[in-house]
């Protein structure tokens, strides 16, 4: 075994490289991730703004089931368990459709309650 029980970090330097070489594309992976789910919350704000503005429901069901299976369509062809990706999604569409209520809550008559 290469790794020691000890918890002592007794690695062989070799192992500890590629550990660190991995890691470093996990966080730079997990980093990419994160601004991709900026650059999606900013539009789905938009897409909020323009539903409050003409009075549309903060969720859209058959949109988001037909998302739910293209996801898990592009799970399985990406070798990605699908029940995973589509947990994740309805976490990200739960998120989307709080901030939808919150920004028609915020908006009346087509306009932000903010600037009247």
């Amino acid at each position: 075994m290469t790794i020691s029980n000890t918890g002592t970090g007794d690695v062989d330097p070799a192992v500890r490289q590629e550990l660190e070489r991995l890691r470093d594309s996990i966080d730079n992976i997990d980093a990419a991730v994160v601004h991709m789910l900026a650059e999606r919350f900013k539009c789905t704000q938009q897409v909020g703004r323009l539903k409050a503005g003409h009075r549309l429901p903060p969720a859209d069901p058959a949109r988001e089931a037909r998302q739910i299976e293209r996801l898990r369509r592009l799970a399985e062809s990406a070798k990605l368990d699908p029940a995973f990706a589509e947990k994740f999604l309805n976490f990200i569409i739960a998120e989307v459709i709080r901030h939808h209520e919150s920004i028609a809550g915020d908006t009346v008559g087509g306009q932000s309650a903010a600037t009247g």
